[in-house]
């Protein structure tokens, strides 16, 4: 759904060649190993694929078959066409998909009427074997080779897609509905495209899984950050909708001023915690008041309120380094 533009003033990042072939090779680290290499690459028709993580693709095959090259299938894209493809295998992910000389996967979240039971989740999956789906493709990835198919956005007519693509533009405020979460960051469908909330624009505080951020199925707003229709992809902002705490971060919290703050997360070599939201402080082992040897674990645990000195501010960074020794000036 398109909106207006965003009145916060945040400055827009830097989105370009580089930060596309980052977010694609961070997206490929956790998910090349489990997904169908698509072009040249016919994944292994079976009624159900290895087990792997949730929302993920079925591994392929090692068997050869060349299909549509990528121009067709961007061109499938761009002009938001319905094509039919039958059921050939599906994961806990999703469905692979085949037909006309295509290959593909659909995942759980883009089939229609289905509901999301883990416990019987595989036999609804299961229950698709053989069936023809109408389809659009929603995601190609020359890259890594993959093409993605949702049965839901074959539910508005062709050309929407393009006609969104045309009415987006960079800083522009929109609504969308949530349609996978990964470790990398969040999908969101705009109405018949689909977007990415890259984590590190998700909060201006750190993110730990994005799914502690938005769940499943909820209608998000977020802020349009680029518009890449050569590679399928439009990337979105959560966090630039909200001031940017760390801008007023000198005069709130300045050095040697003591906080309240809440321990966000507790590691081996320190805790972070959590001052305002979307500040959050790095308090080291070494600032911890607890006797010689014991595990922070047993002192400290997240949620927990505790009074914290500033050692150190950099804004530009978003760091901040804390001390629970409010004595030591």
């Amino acid at each position: 759904m398109v909106g207006q533009k965003n009145s916060h003033e945040n400055p827009m990042p830097v989105i370009d060649e580089g930060w596309w072939s980052s977010v694609l090779a961070e997206e490929g680290r956790y998910t090349t190993s489990s997904m169908p290499r698509l072009a040249g690459n016919k994944p292994e028709s079976r009624r159900e694929a290895k087990p792997a993580p949730d929302s993920v693709e079925p591994e392929a095959s090692s068997e050869k078959k060349p299909i549509a090259n990528w121009d067709q299938v961007k061109e499938m894209y761009m002009r938001d066409q319905i094509v039919a493809l039958s059921v050939t295998g599906h994961n806990r992910g999703g469905l692979l998909v085949e037909g006309n000389g295509l290959y593909g996967f659909v995942p759980f979240s883009h089939l229609v009427g289905l509901t999301d039971k883990a416990d019987k989740r595989d036999l609804d999956l299961a229950s698709y074997i053989g069936r023809s789906l109408s389809l659009k493709v929603i995601e190609c990835v020359p890259e890594d080779e993959r093409v993605v198919f949702s049965e839901r956005a074959a539910q508005s007519e062709p050309g929407k897609r393009a006609e969104l693509f045309h009415s987006l533009q960079p800083g522009q405020n929109v609504k969308g509905t949530v349609t996978n979460i990964t470790d990398f960051g969040v999908f969101v469908d705009l109405g018949g495209v689909e977007g990415l909330i890259h984590i590190s624009e998700l909060s201006w505080g750190r993110v730990s899984h994005p799914g502690h951020i938005v769940k499943m199925g909820s209608e998000v707003d977020v802020q349009v950050l680029d518009l890449a229709p050569e590679r399928c992809r439009v990337a979105l902002s959560l966090k630039r909708l909200l001031p940017n705490p760390w801008q007023n971060a000198a005069a709130d919290f300045p050095k040697g001023c003591i906080k309240p703050a809440t321990i966000t997360s507790v590691l081996s070599f320190g805790a972070f915690a959590r001052l305002d939201a979307g500040v959050e402080g790095l308090i080291h082992a070494s600032e911890i008041p607890i006797a010689e040897g014991r595990p922070l674990k047993e002192v400290l645990s997240e949620g927990q309120s505790v009074q914290v000195r500033v050692l150190h501010l950099d804004p530009a960074h978003q760091r901040m380094g804390l001390s629970m020794k409010l004595d030591e000036a």
